[in-house]
């Protein structure tokens, strides 16, 4: 018999609850429409005066369809940085990463956060690659088209879709869910106003105005990370309460969670998996608290596979690397994502171990809904913790959703319209037509995610299974940016035999071990992992064979521009000194060795050494906390401070601009200032790489750069 004052204090509060949120929502649904509609429009109207403001006070001169698109290629480091952070924060990274660490214990966090980092360090040595070899190109699938021609363009054209369809997709499913749980507002409704938060602005503005909203996004999803952990293990708890508590969850016999888990009358509601109580399967003593975990591991092996897809196959990763400069684009991508590491791995360390430490009453349908953080934080701050949630969460939509819609219009205006229906097109008809295909992307996922809900398909599902349908077209494209032999033929062949062999493996997985194909077996974790793994690998694998064997190549990447043409003479961000072979080779080399070692780090050697410790003692767990509570806040320092410095003169000069314009007094010229310079390039040439980005090289650091002038000359 369980003396109910004998279990952990919360969940008496709870007591007979088959749900945690029991069709009940916290907020109200006017709540709902402030932020789905009202935070949307704040924003839109912010960074649209924000970008204006830039243009016409500042030094950016005016939005072509080249700066629509690429931001005007002179994104610095640390807004090149946050940038990456938002694009990367999904709703799933809120909420699924809480789901497996509800599910798992402490390894869901980090597989999940590791799992998802090392794509973005590795995509760093293919953005300084891009810089190199198509510095003009708009579009990966420009790029594409220009090495191998129209059949492997029209091939990667549509797995680049398919990436910006399934990120929408779970940017909707989860942001949806939680909208409904926590005030009350239709799921449906919520899918289809979610997008019109990032329609106006992004719009308006394009690609410059996408990155100025993640940018406070990006700084409000800190502020609300830091908060929670503060709640958690300073305020409320501390590790050591919430580790006792872990501990005494798996602790109970399944008889004591059935009587724990029913109803007034004693019937129980109480289901294996369905809560958490009881050792967890799999796991090591059946503890929480170990990183020998079986499904852990699988959930992190899909996780890698999956987000490889996610990263290299989506046009908004390539984006940023063509805005950002030279030296941001190697230094950018590997500062977002070791600061977007914090984002999952602090989160779910706190809120998705809480809620399996308190006993919350989380079924697994609201877990894999992505309600454990919400819920959580209901519990701990009642009606603000559920708005802190649900702000943090619409921040992650908004930034990511306007990424994915520029992205999504500029493979319509330049690899549809101007390759496809009109070859002699300008820029404003480039600009006409991503604003267009803005509008339309927005509206058609909204749609898409209310038929997604209708089939019964969740976030966790879609995140899992996004790896079976574009892990086929991974390898191709690393090998068009660094391999020479790569032949176009083997990249087309590669990409839809990886396809068609990953779905045909995933759906025999599913009859052979859950006895049926259904959404239920599909979605089980070997079954994902098949899928997973016979995309990337095979894939991979003829792609090698058939250039190696078959159509071997031998390409010069110095070609490769020449066939990327701009819509408009706007060259910012393409001056000589951006193209200097030498700071490029030294730039590649930096995230290179980089990108390589903290990829090891955190994939095998950080894994490797917690295994010694089995099921963590008190004062590992205690340390565990410590490291995701201090690479929270740095982090959250980094992300806030970094973009506000480097961009201190922009924001003077804007500044000063709008200071002369009250006060009537014109402003004073540079001197030696070219009047055929304003506009688009006045202020806005860049400096060589290294002039504010580098470190001061040393003597070992100058016999380097001979070395790579040698290199280069060669």
């Amino acid at each position: 018999m369980v003396e109910f004052g004998t279990l952990i204090p919360p969940f008496t509060q709870y007591q007979y609850q088959d749900s945690f949120f029991g069709g009940e929502a916290p907020l109200s649904v006017g709540v709902g429409y402030a932020v789905v509609l009202g935070f949307g429009l704040f924003f839109s109207i912010l960074t649209t005066i924000i970008v204006y403001v830039n243009r016409f006070f500042g030094s950016k001169g005016d939005i072509t369809s080249e700066h629509f698109n690429t931001a005007g290629r002179m994104i610095k480091t640390g807004l090149t940085a946050s940038v990456i952070v938002s694009q990367w924060t999904w709703a799933a990274t809120l909420l699924q990463s809480s789901n497996v660490a509800w599910a798992y214990g402490v390894s869901g966090p980090f597989w999940y956060a590791s799992g998802a980092t090392i794509q973005v360090l590795l995509f760093g040595v293919l953005a300084i690659s891009l810089k190199k070899v198509s510095p003009s190109a708009h579009t990966v699938a420009e790029i594409v088209n220009a090495r191998w021609g129209r059949n492997a363009h029209l091939t990667f054209l549509f797995f680049c879709f398919m990436a910006n369809i399934i990120v929408t997709s779970m940017l909707l499913l989860g942001g949806a869910a939680t909208v409904e749980a926590l005030t009350g507002m239709d799921y449906r409704l919520a899918s289809f106003l979610i997008p019109w938060g990032v329609i106006l602005y992004t719009a308006s503005g394009g690609l410059q105005a996408t990155f100025l909203a993640s940018y406070i996004h990006t700084v409000i999803i800190y502020a609300v990370l830091i908060t929670m952990i503060f709640i958690v293990y300073v305020k409320v708890y501390s590790s050591d309460v919430i580790y006792d508590f872990l501990d005494r969850t798996v602790t109970y016999s399944l008889d004591e969670c059935k009587e724990i888990f029913s109803d007034k009358d004693g019937v129980t509601f109480f289901e294996p998996q369905k809560y958490a109580c009881g050792p967890v399967p799999k796991n090591h003593d059946g503890s929480y608290l170990t990183m020998l975990s079986g499904d852990g591991l699988m959930f992190g092996v899909i996780n890698i596979v999956g987000n490889f897809g996610t990263v290299f196959v989506d046009q908004s990763y390539w984006q940023s690397a063509i805005a950002a400069r030279p030296s941001s684009a190697a230094r950018g991508y590997l500062l977002g994502g070791i600061c977007w590491f914090a984002i999952p791995f602090s989160l779910a360390t706190s809120l998705g171990l809480a809620s399996t430490a308190l006993m919350l009453p989380i079924t697994a349908s609201e877990a894999g809904s992505g309600l454990v953080p919400p819920a959580v934080a209901t519990h701990l701050m009642g009606d603000a913790g559920s708005a802190l949630i649900l702000v943090m969460l619409f921040m992650a939509i908004v930034s990511t959703g306007s990424a994915e819609s520029i992205a999504v219009s500029s493979l319509v205006a330049y690899d549809i319209y101007r390759e496809y229906i009109n070859p002699e097109a300008t820029g404003d008809d480039i600009l006409k037509v991503s604003r267009i295909v803005i509008v339309a992307f927005g509206l058609f996922m909204g749609v898409f995610s209310i038929v997604l809900f209708e089939i019964g398909l969740n976030l966790g599902w879609v995140y899992l299974f996004m790896g079976v349908v574009i892990g086929s077209a991974v390898i191709p494209l690393w090998n068009m940016m660094t391999w020479s032999k790569a032949s176009g033929t083997g990249a087309i062949i590669a990409a839809w035999s990886g396809l068609l062999l990953a779905i045909i493996g995933w759906l025999c997985a599913a009859k052979i071990h859950g006895g049926s194909v259904s959404v239920a077996t599909l979605g089980a974790n070997e079954v994902m992992l098949s899928g997973n793994l016979i995309a990337i690998l095979s894939s991979g694998a003829i792609h090698y064979v058939y250039s190696v064997f078959i159509d071997p190549q031998e390409y010069d990447f110095a070609e490769l521009d020449q066939h990327i043409t701009l819509v408009e003479e706007d060259n910012r961000g393409l001056t000589d000194e951006e193209k200097n072979p030498v700071e490029l080779r030294r730039a590649e080399r930096w995230i290179t060795r980089r990108g390589y070692v903290l990829t090891l780090v955190l994939i095998v050697i950080w894994p490797l050494l917690s295994v010694p410790a089995g099921k963590f003692t008190q004062s590992y767990f205690a340390f565990w906390v410590l490291v995701a509570i201090a690479w929270g806040f740095g982090a959250a320092i980094i992300i806030t401070v970094l973009p506000l410095a480097e961009s201190q003169e922009d924001i003077g000069t804007a500044l000063t601009g709008i200071w002369n314009m009250i006060t009537g007094r014109e402003a004073a010229r540079p001197e030696g200032f070219d009047e055929q310079q304003e506009g688009l390039v006045a202020g806005g040439a860049p400096k060589t790489v290294g002039e504010d980005d580098e470190e001061a090289i040393s003597p070992v650091a100058k016999m380097e750069e001979e070395e790579i002038v040698h290199e280069v000359d060669a």
